[in-house]
């Protein structure tokens, strides 16, 4: 006589690949927001530097009253610190200590993980625009808000661009180069970059190129939606060829265990 087949042990049943996503993408934010080096860097700082450039007089952030120019820069730069700076080195790190290549083979697979992670960008990106919103309503900012969706396009856009980069860069590079480049890249772009400081306070040859970065089209996309409230195409552009690229090349280039 053959045996009965038993029923499926439950405990052994992957969850169903939604909630396997959500569960990672709420690990991977409290691990963003549990770090005290990234938090500095994705919101004290930002929030420090939205009230130095408030109160002060330098540097000159153009036509208009000052609060209202940099909040829209300090969103960039706290987008910038959280999808490429943090994202790259947490995700450098997890591939050196073998952490991606035991995600990649689990239930949640590869792809889930990656969702994962975009998922977890975009709730600390919510905390961090209501905080220095918050704290610009406070100092006196006054936004065009029919700017909102303009800017959340521009918002969607820029994070997709810079986690693109941050997984090319965490995918190719050794974690403590991965380290060293992503802190660099952020101190650069924070003073030289278009991010805070608009590029229309540089010179023509700088301003120019800047035109091309993508931290430039990320500052000057916000800029214009908040205090114009209307999409500027330039940087939907050049923000759409750097993420497609950048896309492209971590797609191809993604090692997942050194």
């Amino acid at each position: 006589m053959t045996a009965a087949p038993t029923a499926p042990d439950k405990s052994m049943v992957a969850a169903p690949a939604r909630d396997r996503v959500l569960a990672q993408a709420r690990f991977e934010a409290g691990t963003l927001l549990r770090n005290g080096e990234q938090l500095l860097v994705s919101l004290v700082l930002p929030c420090l530097a939205l009230v130095a450039l408030t109160l002060s007089s330098v540097p000159s952030l153009g036509a208009g009253r000052r609060v209202d120019l940099a909040v829209p820069g300090v969103i960039a730069l706290g987008i910038l610190s959280t999808a490429f700076t943090g994202q790259a080195i947490a995700t450098g790190f997890d591939r050196r200590y073998g952490v991606l290549r035991l995600l990649g083979v689990s239930p949640l697979g590869r792809s889930g993980l990656l969702v994962a992670k975009a998922l977890a960008v975009l709730v600390v990106e919510a905390l961090q625009v209501v905080v220095i919103g918050v704290i610009g309503l406070g100092l006196g900012w006054e936004p065009h808000w029919v700017g909102v969706l303009p800017a959340l396009l521009i918002g969607l856009l820029g994070t997709w661009t810079w986690v693109a980069l941050a997984l090319l860069l965490a995918g190719t590079v050794r974690a403590e180069g991965v380290l060293a480049v992503a802190n660099l890249l952020w101190i650069l772009l924070l003073g030289l970059g278009g991010v805070i400081l608009p590029r229309d306070q540089l010179s023509g040859a700088a301003s120019t190129i800047l035109a091309f970065l993508p931290s430039s089209a990320l500052g000057d996309g916000l800029r214009t939606a908040f205090t114009q409230g209307r999409l500027d195409l330039v940087p939907v552009v050049v923000l759409l060829v750097w993420g497609a690229v950048a896309t492209l090349l971590a797609s191809r280039l993604f090692r997942w265990s050194d």
